[in-house]
């Protein structure tokens, strides 16, 4: 194979705006981690927001992956060829119709059941060179913790524990309107620094938008944080034990989460060991790496890209 031939060019669009405020979206991390797995591989990647979806740039692309959020992008296709267009619902799987999903050559969501069978699954991940168990000093920093928006509502892992008195820090925008000022950690957790955040954690708390934990759209801060061997307390969803088995303790009410949290650790979380061995099995079966060659193996196969 010649040196000088051209590495395919990949593109990854998000749903975040073309604003600084574009940083404080996960989607934004997720696709810079997505875009170093993909250059490893050996293709060239870039990440763009929601504005540059519909750029002419996309006419150029090889590949263009789509990260579906909370905005829809219409594919922008020359008269003949063009890039081949994957979608990759990660969230809001409600506001997806069949008629979007039809005008992209693949699709895929990160769920184990949604999309009626014209979506393939592929999960969420993480990076296991950022998110791994030496990030950070267990049970040295927050006794509780939980990191993102309010996203309009009072969440309801954090506002059980706030009643309960349970020592939460919270990182997030929003909260002003729901805590006192001395309750909130930060309005922004600078990504560089969750790895050891999560790590050094007593518990990292999680929860899920209600249909989302119906349809089996497992939240990436699960993937982050397991990743870590951290302990995990979230709320249940569909497909969570048959990726984290019993490892991640789940919650279905808000008096269960707090028994939980005010139970001794060493009774209802998993051994140190367990976790470590969770984090592994992540770290192999759920990283960005893994997702990127089912990627590029899909645009090949599929429209041969």
């Amino acid at each position: 194979m010649s040196l000088l031939r051209r590495r395919p060019r990949w593109t990854i669009v998000t749903s975040a705006p073309n604003t600084d405020g574009a940083l404080q979206w996960g989607d934004t991390w997720f696709a810079r981690d997505l875009a170093e797995a993909l250059e490893s591989s050996g293709v060239q990647a870039r990440v763009v927001t929601r504005g540059g979806g519909t750029h002419a740039d996309r006419e150029r692309d090889d590949v263009v992956v789509v990260l579906r959020g909370l905005t829809r992008i219409v594919p922008r296709r020359p008269r003949r060829g063009g890039a081949c267009w994957i979608l990759w619902v990660i969230s809001h799987p409600e506001l997806v119709t069949p008629e979007e999903m039809e005008q992209y050559d693949v699709v895929f969501a990160a769920s184990p059941t949604w999309g009626g069978g014209a979506a393939r699954p592929l999960l969420q991940a993480t990076n296991p060179r950022r998110f791994r168990p030496d990030a950070g000093a267990p049970d040295s920093g927050a006794d509780v913790l939980f990191v993102g928006s309010t996203r309009g509502q009072f969440r309801p892992a954090v506002r059980a524990a706030v009643a309960a008195d349970v020592p939460i820090q919270v990182h997030g925008v929003g909260w002003q309107e729901y805590l006192p000022p001395e309750r909130i950690a930060g309005e922004f957790l600078p990504n560089d620094r969750l790895p050891q955040a999560y790590a050094s954690a007593g518990v990292v708390l999680n929860d899920h938008w209600p249909q989302m934990a119906q349809e089996g759209f497992l939240s990436n801060r699960l993937f982050d944080a397991a990743a870590t061997g951290t302990r995990v307390l979230s709320d249940e969803a569909v497909g969570l034990r048959e990726v984290f088995g019993d490892v991640v303790v789940t919650w279905d009410s808000e008096d269960v989460l707090v028994a939980t949290l005010r139970a001794p650790r060493e009774e209802v979380f998993a051994s140190r060991e367990a976790r470590r061995d969770l984090a592994d099995r992540i770290a192999r079966e759920h990283s960005f790496d893994a997702r990127a060659a089912i990627l590029r193996e899909a645009a090949v196969r599929d429209a041969g890209a």
